[in-house]
Parts: C-alpha cells; structure tokens; sequence
C-alpha cells in the first residue's frame, strides 16, 4: 500500500537521540507511512537505530558526509509518499503534529510547505541570522521568519500564516512541490539550504506557511558541538552562496565580494570566540 506520508530524517552522530526521534514517529505518525533514514557516515553507531524498526523504516547508509540537502533527495528518491515530512533527528514530534500541517496543506492549495512551532531550542524560532546583526543588514531581503510574529498571533487558533521561509528542522511539504523545483539545492552543504528551497518555491508560485498549532519538541546537544568549527564554517560558506544567489546575483556584482570579505571576517570572529570558550572549560 503507498503511503499517505513518506519521513526523511538525515543523520549524523545523532546518537540516541535518533532513537527518540524514531520512538515519536512510531508512537504519533497517523494514517499509512514509511521512514528513511539518510545515514551520512556517522561514527557513534547510531545508524544502527534504523534497522530494528520494521518494514517501513528504510537506512541509506552514505560511505562519505553528502550533507543536508543532498542526503533530504536520496531520501525522497527512495520513498513515495505525496507528502513529505523532513524532521531533524533532534526533533520529536507529538501526536497531532502532522495532522495539523496536513490541514494546513489541504485548506491552502497553493502551499507547497507547513512547517510547525519548535519548542526546545529558541534559535530555531528565530530568524538564521538575527534581526539585529551583521546577517540581517547584508540580507535586507531574507523576509519575514517564523520568529517576527508576535505572541499574540502565535497563539491564535487556527493560525497558517504565510513567511518567506521555515526552518529545515521539521518541515511538511508536498512532493510535486520539491519535484517542481528540482529538491534541494546539494551545493548547500549545511545552513542556508531551508531558506534557498522557500525562495525557489515562492518564486515558482507556491506559498510557504508557519502553523504555530502544530508542534515539535527540540533536544538540544548531540552533534552541534563536536562539529562547531566545522558548522561555523558551513553557516557562512552557505550564507554566501545565498547571497550570491538571491540577494547580489552577477559574478562581478561589487557587492558580492564586499559581502564575501565580510562574511570570511565574521567566521574568523566566530572561531575565535569559540576557541576561546574551549580555553575557559578546559
């Protein structure tokens, strides 16, 4: 029987907190689904969560680190649901979870995207970059992020406003949709690729909606810090790459390598401070 809804959840060296993220799609998954898990070459055996799930639960095991984005495609290319939901091993979703974002989905035909409340970790509710810093002047244009809505409106019954964009933590989108725009961007190896997909679908004529009702829980910890320089790096090679995309397109459009110097000055700053943190804990 095809599934209602496939799940597409990208591993690495989540540990068991790929274990609780497999235990809440079991528990709160409704209707007829399956789960592939993209393993991108983790080291701390939790790949191995994957394999005592039953039948519906798929491992891709990668032999090298593809990414984000490029592991989310193997993972749609292997499954055949009409809606996709893309969950961060970190997140746990809760019983009507899906069910909300599906409702949204089907009240708005144009929607090509749902994503939900996350509660665990506040910079997933915010803006990539920060109203207030270096980011947010350079991309003037990024739009409104699930974190510019008041409180007021997060908490209205029923409420699927439409944003620019939603965060790749968990996100519920139609499969034509994705398959219209060619997935996700592979060049983007990790950040950035969550709002570059919103862009390209908005320009296609699809809208994107943030439905506070639905919600997830974040478990902060596992992977973030082992891999902070590494992450840090990333965040602003992919900050880049969208600026040169959507915001300063033309390769010799001066404000691109303006924003390249600025962006390799703010990482070198980053690094620092967290080298600096390392010194003060060890």
């Amino acid at each position: 029987m095809k599934p209602d809804v496939s799940v597409v959840v990208v591993n690495w060296n989540s540990g068991a907190q790929l274990r609780a993220n497999l235990d809440a799609l079991f528990a709160n998954m409704p209707g007829a689904w399956e789960v592939a898990v993209v393993d991108n070459r983790s080291s701390d055996g939790s790949d191995g969560f994957a394999t005592k799930r039953g039948a519906n639960c798929h491992l891709i095991r990668n032999r090298r680190n593809r990414g984000f984005g490029a592991a989310v495609n193997q993972g749609l290319s292997k499954t055949r649901g009409p809606l996709v939901l893309i969950v961060n091993p970190h997140c746990l979703i809760e019983p009507a979870t899906v069910s909300t974002l599906a409702k949204a989905l089907g009240s708005h035909d144009d929607c090509a995207v749902a994503g939900p409340r996350v509660f665990g970790d506040p910079r997933l509710g915010l803006s990539a970059f920060g109203r207030s810093s270096l980011l947010a002047r350079l991309f003037p244009r990024a739009g409104m992020a699930p974190g510019s809505l008041s409180d007021a409106e997060l908490e209205r019954p029923g409420l699927a406003v439409e944003v620019d964009w939603l965060s790749g933590a968990c996100m519920l989108a139609r499969r034509a949709a994705l398959r219209a725009v060619g997935g996700f961007d592979e060049r983007y190896f990790l950040y950035w690729e969550d709002a570059d997909l919103c862009c390209r679908l908005r320009h296609a004529g699809w809208t994107v909606r943030y439905v506070p009702e639905a919600r997830v829980q974040h478990v902060t910890g596992g992977t973030r810090r082992t891999a902070a320089p590494a992450a840090v790096r990333a965040f602003h090679d992919s900050a880049f790459l969208y600026y040169a995309t959507h915001v300063a397109p033309g390769r010799w459009n001066p404000k691109r390598w303006m924003t390249r110097s600025l962006l390799r000055a703010r990482c070198r700053w980053q690094l620092g401070l967290r080298r600096g943190e390392d010194d003060d804990e060890a």
